[in-house]
């Protein structure tokens, strides 16, 4: 087995405590078109994937005909405001990147998000300084997990080979291009327990992740 010389993180979920935010945002927008969507349900559909998807199954679930043109400007300012004032950093974050550090062990952060939103986030928690020229974004590669581009085109900007590196996800969709890219992958429970088939193991804390790093 190859030692890991890059770990690639996740955004949302993964680095930045998100995913209930993400929930909660979705949640208001749609009562504010009318319908009924409690928290409790969309946390049991979030497997992530590419924001225009979530938006759209859940409209069709619903039964509306609304405009995925007006349905996500609302969501993205929504989530904004919920993440200027609520979002925090994944518990043992910043000790995993020292950690990292000092082992030598490259990193970087991939994310379904525009760059915007993952600095954004990555700012408000703190976690910037950590990923200075090592940030990209699905929108950069036109493929969203869980196509395995943007995960490939992370380890290739970074200067590594698939078998390199180990990736981070919590959500299914993550996790399967993190599995279609050839990369040992690993499941960070969240919100949605749901994993794919083909990842090396499971983690409850970022603290754990350490023993997946050969």
């Amino acid at each position: 087995m190859n030692k890991t010389l890059c770990v690639i993180f996740d955004c949302e979920g993964t680095l930045v405590d998100s995913e209930v935010l993400c929930c909660r945002a979705l949640s208001s927008v749609f009562k504010s078109f009318g319908a009924e969507l409690c928290l409790d349900d969309a946390m049991k559909h979030f497997v992530g994937g590419k924001l225009a998807d979530i938006l759209a199954d859940t409209r069709d679930r619903l039964g509306l005909n609304l405009s995925l043109d007006v349905l996500e400007p609302r969501y993205r300012e929504i989530l904004h405001q919920l993440f200027e004032s609520e979002l925090k950093p994944m518990p043992g974050a910043q000790t995993v990147l020292d950690a990292l550090d000092k082992q030598g062990i490259d990193y970087c952060v991939v994310s379904n998000g525009p760059r915007e939103k993952i600095e954004h986030a990555l700012q408000l928690t703190h976690l910037d300084s950590y990923f200075s020229g090592r940030i990209f974004s699905a929108f950069e590669t036109n493929s969203w997990k869980p196509e395995p581009d943007s995960i490939l085109y992370s380890a290739m900007s970074m200067g590594y080979k698939p078998e390199e590196c180990l990736y981070i996800d919590d959500t299914p969709k993550g996790l399967e291009a993190g599995v279609r890219a050839g990369i040992r992958t690993v499941h960070i429970q969240g919100i949605n327990k749901q994993s794919y088939p083909g990842v090396i193991g499971s983690i409850d804390q970022l603290h754990q992740l350490e023993s997946y790093i050969e």
